[in-house]
């Protein structure tokens, strides 16, 4: 009878150690599979390596604009993209966003970057950033017959800057120098309007005075204003373009980054800038390479 208890006692003890090891099996199973989930959600932006979210401000020419001939979408950071993901296999989607709400987008996985002229400057610690790749200036566009040709003539003028922007940053913004501190002071009004394209519509009409904006833009709208904009000499500040990622996402940065080094150092990125009139002076402001 003991002997009986005992191989019954030992039998049971057997069952119950192949089912724990069974449960540490699937717990083992479901660690991988989390760490599998976890690693496909650290590449989930890649989509696979297929597709690549590019989140631009349609009304920033040269970076990214409706071509009015096409009625597509181009310009200069969106070509890049392209060369980019033709090197890697991906297909380019081109999503326009508001500039306003570009944190929404791309914290929600809507874009996998924000690439147009995007300044890195003061936001450094907000967005996983590639490295600069152009120099850019803020400046003041106003209208030729203004009367407007310094930065001190604008004490008591209107003048506009988009929402959320560098040139608002750098009139207005906590990092706003004391010479910008001083100038914002003495505008009669400084207005924040959703895009550049508003902005100068408002100064063709007279209801604002000047606009301040990053060079490129400016200088494609005076191109194409038939002499009717004037660029003042003086520059607000100066900041670098950069590709924003989110925040922690350095694996999508680096294959991107790496892929554009490649570009500049075989020169296809100085080709790109040259490939159009409208980006004209753009090949002057490449600072990849300068570190």
């Amino acid at each position: 009878m003991k002997k009986t208890l005992a191989l019954l006692l030992v039998a049971m003890l057997a069952v119950t150690a192949i089912f724990a090891g069974c449960g540490n099996n699937n717990d083992q199973g479901s660690d991988s599979a989390a760490n599998n989930a976890a690693a496909e959600e650290a590449t989930v932006t890649e989509d696979g390596g297929k597709t690549f979210t590019v989140g631009f401000d349609a009304e920033f020419p040269p970076y990214g604009y409706k071509d009015k001939k096409s009625n597509e979408y181009t310009g200069f950071d969106l070509d890049l993209a392209q060369e980019v993901c033709d090197r890697l296999g991906w297909e380019l989607v081109k999503q326009p966003i508001d500039w306003d709400s570009k944190d929404m987008e791309l914290n929600s996985g809507t874009i996998n970057c924000i690439w147009n002229g995007f300044t890195m400057n003061g936001r450094e610690d907000d967005y996983t950033w590639s490295k600069p790749y152009i120099d850019n200036s803020q400046v003041v566009v106003v209208n030729t017959n203004s009367g407007i040709k310094s930065l001190d003539d604008l004490a008591g003028k209107i003048v506009a800057v988009q929402t959320d922007s560098s040139a608002l940053a750098a009139l207005a913004g906590d990092d706003a120098t004391k010479a910008n501190q001083k100038l914002c002071a003495s505008f009669k009004e400084l207005q924040q309007i959703p895009s550049y394209e508003t902005a100068l519509l408002n100064l063709e009409s007279g209801s604002v005075e000047a606009v301040c904006m990053d060079i490129g833009v400016a200088n494609y709208k005076v191109a194409d204003s038939d002499g009717k904009f004037t660029i003042l000499g003086d520059q607000i500040s100066t900041e670098q373009y950069a590709i924003g990622f989110k925040k922690g996402n350095e694996a999508l940065r680096d294959i991107v980054e790496k892929t554009l080094m490649e570009m500049y150092e075989d020169g296809t990125v100085a080709k790109i800038a040259n490939s159009k009139d409208e980006y004209k002076g753009l090949e002057d402001t490449i600072c990849l390479g300068n570190d």
